[in-house]
């Protein structure tokens, strides 16, 4: 929903930070892709550990970095089929880093409906970008659903910032699958 309503409108508001951060150095995007994966490995294994506030702080940073690829890849005119398709893998090994971090926290506190209520968020959160691609494969643009990646991460930032990590699993849980559900429902009626 986010992204669809925003787009790339936050774009100049990105680079006027990038340029704040790394003055007028022309750097690969490709760099800043691997960045938000390394800082979402951070927010794993702090949330793994009980760290929440660094783990959200490190979460943000990795969002930030997702951002500023896409933004910098298309101000810079480097905007390749191999840019977005590492930036896609990249982003879902940074969510299940991410979750596997709130599984290991769930664990360690003994609340083992937590870790189901995770996995099963995992399950969801895997297939939403799952559904789209499939949804391309057969020349249909997808991007119906309420919980894209943004969302997701506002969400996990919520449930690290304000100790909402059990209530924010939930709500990942939940709206993940009836994104899915909303993918399939589109691609049903799209495909008649």
């Amino acid at each position: 929903m986010i992204s669809v309503k925003f787009g790339h409108s936050l774009d100049p508001i990105i680079i006027k930070l990038y340029r704040f951060f790394f003055k007028n150095r022309n750097i690969n995007p490709n760099v800043f892709t691997a960045l938000g994966l390394v800082f979402a490995y951070i927010s794993c294994l702090s949330i793994a550990m009980g760290y929440n506030i660094i783990a959200g702080f490190a979460l943000l940073i990795s969002g930030f970095f997702d951002l500023l690829d896409g933004a910098m890849a298309r101000i810079s005119n480097k905007v390749t089929p191999f840019g977005g398709f590492l930036d896609s893998v990249l982003d879902r090994y940074s969510d299940m880093f991410v979750l596997y971090g709130i599984i290991v926290f769930f664990i360690k506190r003994s609340e083992l409906f937590y870790c189901l209520i995770t996995i099963i968020a995992i399950i969801g959160v895997a297939v939403i970008p799952y559904a789209k691609a499939r949804a391309e494969a057969a020349s249909i643009k997808c991007n119906t659903g309420i919980l894209e990646r943004p969302e997701r991460i506002i969400i996990l930032l919520i449930g690290l910032f304000f100790n909402l990590l059990p209530y924010a699993v939930i709500v990942i849980a939940v709206l993940s699958h009836i994104t899915v559900i909303q993918r399939i429902v589109f691609v049903w009626r799209e495909s008649k």
